[in-house]
């Protein structure tokens, strides 16, 4: 029958996207984990990992370091000297639908359209206090210093700097505590905020998945291989 075709593609399509999500999780990358020196007397630093059903960030504790490497944030107005500040949580994804999409009653067809298709990309900053574990939305991982330090660079080169400088997009922050900037790179729906989030973390040591485009890929590769 004529309608047959069209379901036998069907079906395909759905099976190959369920077979990549799957080798997406279960195949690790890099595929072996690199040997680590003793570094029990060294200095280790702690990073969490925040996810919802479809987003992830990467949390960093608030001291002097951070806030030397990251000076920006306080001239956008961001709260990270408040006394209560304890991290920095930093998300990449496309501009129009991270920006125009605080909420799920925000939504809107082009934003939408635009997160599923091809976009230019922003870094969401944010400053929180202290934040609750353990979660089944918060993952921590303790580094060492050259791993961390990889991952501050990761972050830091994610932001676009514009006229020798890196500034907060005006109007586009969900509230008084956070911030959007221009971010370097490309989103697509394949290539997105969560595998934004896995590059950072391979800098930092850790193993992924080979491809996480969605928080629950790279939730479980995280919990297999780290």
């Amino acid at each position: 029958m004529p309608w047959k075709q069209p379901l036998r593609w069907l079906v395909a399509v759905i099976f190959s996207a369920a077979l990549f999500a799957v080798a997406g999780t279960t195949i690790p990358r890099p595929l072996w984990s690199a040997a680590k020196a003793d570094t029990a007397t060294g200095d280790r630093y702690r990073i969490l990992v925040l996810s919802n059903p479809i987003h992830t960030d990467i949390a960093i504790a608030v001291d002097a370091e951070t806030l030397a490497r990251f000076p920006f944030l306080l001239e956008s107005g961001m709260p990270v000297a408040h006394p209560n500040a304890r991290w920095l949580v930093f998300g990449w994804g496309g501009r129009a639908f991270y920006t125009e999409t605080p909420t799920w009653a925000d939504l809107k067809p082009v934003p939408l359209i635009k997160g599923l298709t091809l976009d230019r990309s922003v870094i969401h900053a944010d400053v929180a206090g202290e934040i609750v574990e353990p979660s089944d939305r918060v993952r921590s991982f303790e580094i060492d210093r050259d791993e961390y330090q990889r991952l501050l660079s990761y972050i830091e080169a994610s932001f676009k700097p514009e006229n020798g400088g890196i500034a907060a997009i005006p109007g586009t922050a969900y509230g008084p505590n956070d911030r959007f900037f221009e971010a370097n790179g490309w989103f697509s729906a394949a290539l997105g905020c969560n595998t934004w989030t896995a590059a950072a973390l391979r800098e930092a040591g850790l193993q992924t998945g080979w491809w996480n485009p969605l928080p629950i890929s790279l939730s479980m590769s995280l919990d297999l291989y780290n």
